[in-house]
């Protein structure tokens, strides 16, 4: 598994180095340890890694016990259970007590495909971020989901992963720091500013260079942490250009696109926004590469919203 979704191995990895350096990590999965590479982390540190079986609930609140005894746990499964069935467990257990326990959801937005919409996550981000005190992460690949973990060990707050399969093409080096709360700016646009997380960074990086050999001027923002969201970034960018678009493989109801669109509405900001992602829709079932296309959350796809956006600006 690891070979063919390569991006798996971060996780292990980035856990397997932090238990060398003397932090207390342990892990856990719910059944699918093979399936977000958790395996590796198993075969390395055995007394450290709990297989819990098909009970993400009963997972999440026992690592609340753990982390109530001085351990830092890692708990995995799909996005869809961990961040709609566990939210309850999620609130009350990690949450409201204020534990450093770590979610990582991962195969998220639409990447399980074939397995339908019992299994897309497409309203984790707005179910996550509405939790007090829980801090969302969606990294682009895996050297930043990798350098999100290791920073982690620093942060105090309980923390949301959402990651995808395993198979995201990389947009980042090994070793690049990270800072919670902190965007990342690829460059500035005056025509259009494209702000994403997760995949949606790799394609708006594509998207922006095809526009670019148009003749448009685009900058693009990689938000890795949804909340806390770096309000200076967006409101840097807002400040510059004359159409704003986010790009999420989530709802456009109460993700990336709603938090961004907060921070504008609250400073009064005129700036227009265009919210990228599913359109409050169950997403249809295929290959994930076919939903990308068919969503438009391709570079391609990408591309072409953002031209009829900056069309339709012209227009106005």
């Amino acid at each position: 598994m690891n070979a063919i979704n390569p991006g798996l191995s971060y996780l292990s990895d980035a856990l397997i180095e932090l238990t060398r350096a003397g932090h207390p990590i342990v892990a856990g999965a719910a059944d699918l340890q093979y399936s977000n590479g958790l395996n590796r982390y198993a075969q390395a540190y055995p007394d450290r890694y709990v297989q819990f079986g098909i009970s993400e609930q009963n997972m999440v609140s026992a690592a609340a016990g753990l982390a109530t005894t001085g351990h830092m746990p890692f708990v995995a499964t799909f996005a869809s259970f961990l961040g709609l069935l566990c939210c309850e467990q999620i609130r009350m257990d990690v949450a409201y007590t204020k534990l450093p326990v770590r979610l990582i959801g991962h195969h998220t937005g639409i990447s399980l495909g074939f397995y339908g919409t019992s299994h897309h996550a497409t309203e984790d981000i707005s179910t996550m971020r509405a939790i007090a005190g829980l801090t969302v992460v969606s990294p682009a690949d895996g050297p930043q989901l990798a350098a999100a973990i290791k920073a982690s060990v620093d942060w105090p707050e309980p923390i949301y992963f959402r990651i995808g399969r395993g198979r995201e093409p990389q947009v980042y080096e090994d070793g690049q720091p990270f800072t919670f709360g902190q965007a990342i700016v690829h460059a500035e646009g005056k025509d259009l500013t494209l702000i994403a997380c997760g995949i949606g960074v790799r394609a708006a990086l594509d998207a922006a260079q095809a526009l670019r050999e148009e003749g448009y001027s685009v900058g693009v923002i990689d938000m890795p942490t949804i909340k806390p969201l770096d309000r200076a970034a967006v409101l840097r960018a807002a400040g510059g250009c004359r159409l704003m678009m986010t790009v999420e493989e989530h709802n456009v109801l109460g993700g990336l696109g709603s938090a961004v669109a907060e921070v504008l509405a609250d400073e009064g900001l005129g700036v227009r926004l265009y919210r990228h992602g599913i359109q409050d829709e169950y997403s249809l079932i295929a290959p994930p590469t076919t939903l990308y296309a068919h969503y438009r959350l391709d570079a391609a796809g990408v591309a072409q919203v953002a031209r009829e956006q900056l069309s339709k600006g012209k227009q106005g």
